[in-house]
């Protein structure tokens, strides 16, 4: 199968990366071509760091490696996977344009979080192919994938999207297009909660996700599982959903701050926690 893959960033290349594992070829489209390479180039060095934890055997990486290239226009994609920014409008041109480019048969998956299926799909001639595809973070390694079910999606397509997210080693589950969906909904509420437990001084960054690790079995704390996914993410989700389900989904000041000061999370070395080895 050849896939398309729109947006390099963290999603996209992990995305790109899981489907190459798999035998898939993978064609990648980021805003430049020079952004584009740079991010065929990181894959290259996780497949690197995958081979040396004992993950991915050196023969599969190396396969998987070739089976990614620059995006060339053509046609022949079995399925697009979109993983640009949490924008209505950003996403809803991108689809449009592959909506315009792919054959009639292919797949048009979005791997937003948040975002309403009807709302980006609305007014696309192709819209009963377009599908929710949710990866978590990361892609190659994180077991779970959200396949949302827009309200004109085809049922062949829910159910083509499915077998695909098994046939890459992953757990599928279907929900309806809600806003939040199953787990950014849960997630986020978790997510706040321990935030303002945070700036109210109940306890401390450390304790309070080491009180979910050991006593709720989550693998990662809340907090630091926000600094993962990016502050920035996280509060666009947080005032996305407060817009859409009301006040319980607003975002505590905290989390202002720390994104008004470009303390994202991991990516720029601090958020909730400090990274030393980001």
């Amino acid at each position: 199968m050849r896939a398309l893959v729109v947006g390099g960033g963290a999603m996209g290349r992990g995305i790109a990366q899981l489907l190459a594992v798999h035998g898939h070829h993978v064609a990648l489209e980021d805003a430049d071509a020079e952004r584009t390479r740079s991010a065929i180039e990181a894959i290259g060095a996780s497949l690197e760091r995958a081979v040396a934890r004992g993950r991915v055997a050196a023969d599969v990486a190396a396969a998987a490696a070739t089976r990614i290239a620059p995006d060339d226009g053509g046609g022949d994609v079995a399925i697009a996977i979109e993983a640009i920014p949490e924008d209505v409008p950003l996403k809803r041109a991108l689809l449009a344009r592959l909506d315009a480019r792919l054959a009639p048969g292919a797949i048009l998956a979005t791997n937003t979080s948040s975002l309403s299926i009807g709302t980006l799909a609305d007014g696309l001639p192709g819209r009963a192919r377009v599908v929710g595809m949710h990866f978590f973070n990361p892609p190659p390694t994180m077991p779970l994938v959200e396949i949302v079910r827009g309200p004109e999606t085809a049922d062949d397509v829910v159910e083509r999207t499915r077998a695909l997210a098994v046939a890459l080693g992953k757990e599928p589950i279907v929900v309806r297009d809600s806003p939040g969906f199953a787990t950014s909904r849960l997630g986020i509420l978790v997510g706040l909660e321990a935030a303002r437990m945070l700036e109210e001084g109940v306890a401390s960054a450390a304790d309070i996700d080491r009180a979910m690790e050991l006593g709720y079995g989550y693998p990662m704390g809340p907090l630091r599982l926000g600094d993962l996914v990016g502050l920035d993410v996280r509060l666009a989700i947080a005032e996305h959903l407060e817009r859409e389900l009301g006040p319980r989904f607003a975002p505590p000041q905290i989390m202002r701050d720390l994104v008004a000061r470009g303390h994202l999370g991991r990516k720029t070395g601090r958020g909730f926690h400090v990274y030393e080895d980001r």
